[in-house]
Formats: structure tokens, C-alpha cells, sequence
């Protein structure tokens, strides 16, 4: 369904180094710095996700009710990646456990350092 998916950043290295620890905690590989340094971007088989600072010049803000979801191989790789993004700038949005609206799901929310939506999600099983 998406070819890709950008959030905007206003610090590209604390971007980078919250991303690297939250995706890599997923199993995903570090990102590359993008745009001449104007951003970090990772790239999957299904698509590619980057954050980036805004090409207007203006300061970078999150979208008010936007998530972004990443999808987990299970609740230790939701945990992980929640520790990693704590360590690395993030802020608690939603501590990791069982999410009662989705039954045998379980998640976690952060915020990046600039302000974005996560969402680390492990479907529901079955």
C-alpha cells in the first residue's frame, strides 16, 4: 500500500541514532544518511522510511494524531526496541504490554525526539 513513509526531524543525528537503536532492536539495519545530510532513511523489501528536515526551511513538528506502526517478531523485540528508544530520546507514549481493544496483541508507544508518533506493534497471534 505505501511506497514510503517520512517524518520530519530537526536534529538528523539524534534521529539517526533513535532510529538506528528503535528499527535495529527490530532487526532492521542502520540507516544511511540521506539528501546530502539532510536526513536518514532505511529501506525494507516492502518500502522505505526516513526522517528528514523539512525542505521548506521550517522547523519540523509532528502531526497531531498521527502514528506511525512498526510491526515486532514478538513481545521481547517490542520491549527491546521501547528500551532502546528511551535510551536513545524517545519519551513514553504507552509502556509495552497487551493492548485490550486488539486481544492477544501487544505494543508500546514512543515519541522520537522530535516529537513523532510510534507505535511497536506485535499482531495479534492467530
Amino acid at each position: 500500500m505505501f511506497t514510503h513513509i517520512m517524518v520530519g526531524t530537526n536534529d538528523v543525528a539524534a534521529s539517526k541514532a533513535f532510529y538506528d537503536a528503535v528499527l535495529g532492536a527490530l532487526g532492521h539495519a542502520e540507516g544511511g544518511v540521506i539528501g546530502e545530510g539532510r536526513g536518514v532513511g532505511y529501506r525494507t523489501e516492502g518500502g522505505f522510511f526516513a526522517a528528514v528536515t523539512p525542505r521548506d526551511g521550517n522547523a519540523a513538528c509532528f502531526a497531531n494524531g498521527g502514528t506511525i506502526g512498526f510491526a515486532a517478531p514478538g513481545s521481547a523485540a517490542v520491549d527491546a526496541a521501547y528500551a532502546a528508544g528511551l535510551a536513545n530520546g524517545g519519551s513514553c507514549e504507552g509502556a509495552p504490554g497487551p493492548r485490550e481493544m486488539f486481544p492477544g496483541a501487544y505494543g508500546a508507544y514512543l515519541r522520537d525526539p522530535t516529537g513523532n508518533k510510534l507505535c511497536l506493534w506485535q499482531a495479534p497471534q492467530g
